[in-house]
């Protein structure tokens, strides 16, 4: 039971005071099996969806886990899927009352109840890459992001070996209106640079593990994104677009609220 229905029986008169105090306090975290401790309630509290890490899963038990997540929040978001961990859940959910929507380059599902509805926010959030190599990163955020109720513009392959293409990507940006953009870039990661000096909204920057040699696997690219002249920009873990879409979502959101005021 959510705290929504948890409320509206108080209000009712279906439920005292204490059954409706201890009803919102179990919504917080609930045990699932002997060693997975879930924090269902960070939907109501947070509005950010329960986003599984599938990475060092056992298939088995991430269909378990992800099965029963989804069924009790609506919504479950699964990340850094294996090909064998992806068939065994279109298995193991398939004819049941939950549909997976699945995006095979950023390697994330997304599990709900059939009659999950998304938010529709006001709100949009800019997704650039520098090299098509960035975009297993960017597709993955971009999931998240709808997911969170956004919408996303999207200017892939748009790096700095070729100037005019990044200054392109930001005029689209400023065209479409964004509220927050994500810059994922690899190597020295100057693209983050280039867009945060050239945008007046907030920019993430998301250091991606393109590179070798010296400060290669994003290591340059994070370091650069830190030392970045132009304010405005502030940065993520490598690959870390996860993180960057749920911050870029939570500012878009806000911004969706103010314009309802």
């Amino acid at each position: 039971m959510d705290i929504r229905e948890t409320l509206l029986r108080f209000k009712m008169g279906e439920m005292d005071l204490e059954e409706a105090v201890r009803n919102i306090r179990l919504a917080d975290l609930e045990k699932l099996g002997m060693d997975v401790l879930f924090d269902l309630g960070r939907k109501d509290r947070r509005d950010v969806p329960e986003i599984v890490l599938a990475e060092g899963k056992r298939p088995d038990t991430l269909l378990e886990i992800v099965s029963e997540v989804a069924k009790r929040s609506g919504c479950a978001v699964v990340s850094r899927l294996a090909t064998d961990q992806l068939s065994a859940l279109l298995a193991g959910l398939g004819g049941t009352n939950l549909k997976v929507e699945v995006n095979e380059i950023g390697k994330v599902a997304v599990v709900s109840t059939r009659d999950f509805q998304r938010d529709k926010l006001q709100c949009k959030v800019g997704i650039v890459t520098a090299g098509t190599a960035d975009v297993p990163v960017a597709e993955e955020a971009s999931i998240i992001v709808e997911v969170m109720g956004c919408q996303v513009v999207k200017a892939y392959d748009r790096g700095v070996a070729g100037l005019k293409r990044a200054i392109d990507a930001a005029i689209l940006m400023k065209r479409e209106d964004v509220d927050v953009a994500l810059v994922i870039a690899g190597m020295e990661g100057a693209l983050g640079s280039v867009m945060a000096s050239l945008l007046d909204v907030p920019v993430i920057g998301v250091p991606s593990s393109i590179g070798y040699g010296a400060g290669g696997k994003g290591e340059a690219a994070l370091l650069s994104m830190l030392q970045a002249c132009p304010l405005g920009l502030a940065v993520v873990n490598i690959d870390n677009g996860v993180n960057a879409a749920v911050v870029a979502s939570m500012i878009g959101r806000r911004v969706a609220l103010a314009r309802t005021l």
